[in-house]
């Protein structure tokens, strides 16, 4: 079980854009290898950021809403949303370090 919580389409709105603490956003697919292999980490940052991060997935095979929006054509993509905006992505495979250094320079 994720440590990360799961937001669809229609939950998007209400739990990332009007968060009032930053929020990293896994866009994975359950097919897809890479995606599989980052979980970990993205489970490691939910546990080290507790509060203070929200640390959310979105399954772009089920929701495909919030990916076209925002344009993402390749998985895994990070992005680290602060204040309803983005402020940092990242796309494909990453070391735990580049996660930590996106969510870092948004707190």
């Amino acid at each position: 079980m994720s440590q990360a919580a799961e937001v669809t389409d229609s939950q998007w709105e209400t739990a990332v854009l009007q968060s009032d603490v930053p929020v990293f956003v896994d866009f994975w697919a359950e097919w897809c290898a890479p995606c599989r292999a980052m979980s970990p980490y993205v489970d490691k940052l939910a546990g080290e950021y507790g509060p203070k991060v929200k640390v959310m997935k979105i399954n772009t095979s089920d929701n495909s809403e919030v990916p076209a929006r925002y344009g993402i054509t390749a998985i895994p993509t990070f992005l680290v949303i602060k204040g309803g905006q983005v402020v940092k992505q990242l796309v494909g495979s990453q070391s735990y370090a580049n996660l930590k250094a996106a969510v870092d320079g948004a707190l």
